[in-house]
């Protein structure tokens, strides 16, 4: 298993980046191993990595997953741009803590209002079942909200106590239509969605004055 972890993952994983979605997952690995796992990747954008108390999982997004990624990020940029809201993004960045024995990378991730050290909000599209319990990991690092976007729709959860409860609708982003953000996640066209939907937050903005 050590073996597998530490070498060459095009080889010994055969995860390809132009394949359909595609996991490994490994029980039995260590703190060690995950970190150098993580360094030898460096900052490759082909996988995503997660660890949560000695199993690894080690994913290669499709196409689809990426495209859906970006519109959502770029979106919710627009709409932080619009509402005037101090935000910082942070992309795929990896979060870890040795003491909880969780590490992720999320598909985007914003503070807000500040930076932090763990993000406020992160966002995972699923496109496939199976892996690793995600939200055991935010729980562990202490983000407020994760959001799932699966089968063309938004699923919220807020971090309430000690579990993550699915709420329906933000309370980091109270003003946010997730109705009208999933709406624009699907358009085929990135610049016309979101032209458009910035339109539309200006709209609601101008309504509440």
């Amino acid at each position: 298993m050590t073996s597998i972890v530490l070498k060459d993952l095009a080889e010994e994983l055969n995860l390809q980046a132009d394949d359909p979605e595609e996991r490994f997952i490994s029980s039995g690995v260590s703190w060690q191993q995950y970190e150098a796992l993580l360094e030898k990747l460096g900052d490759s954008p082909w996988y995503r990595v997660t660890y949560l108390e000695g199993v690894l999982e080690i994913m290669a997004p499709s196409r689809r997953h990426e495209s859906k990624k970006e519109n959502i990020a770029r979106l919710l940029s627009a709409y932080f741009e619009e509402t005037r809201t101090r935000f910082y993004g942070l992309g795929s960045t990896t979060f870890r803590e040795s003491l909880k024995a969780r590490g992720v990378e999320p598909d985007t991730c914003f503070c807000v209002g500040s930076e932090k050290e763990f993000p406020d909000l992160a966002v995972e599209v699923v496109e496939t079942s199976g892996g690793i319990n995600k939200l055991e990991v935010y729980k562990g690092l202490g983000v407020p909200e994760v959001w799932f976007w699966q089968k063309d729709q938004f699923e919220v959860y807020r971090l309430q106590g000690e579990e993550y409860q699915q709420v329906a609708a933000s309370e980091l982003l109270s003003g946010l239509n997730l109705n009208l953000l999933a709406s624009y996640v699907t358009n085929p066209e990135p610049l016309d969605a979101v032209l458009e939907f910035r339109e539309k937050v200006r709209e609601q903005i101008k309504g509440n004055l």
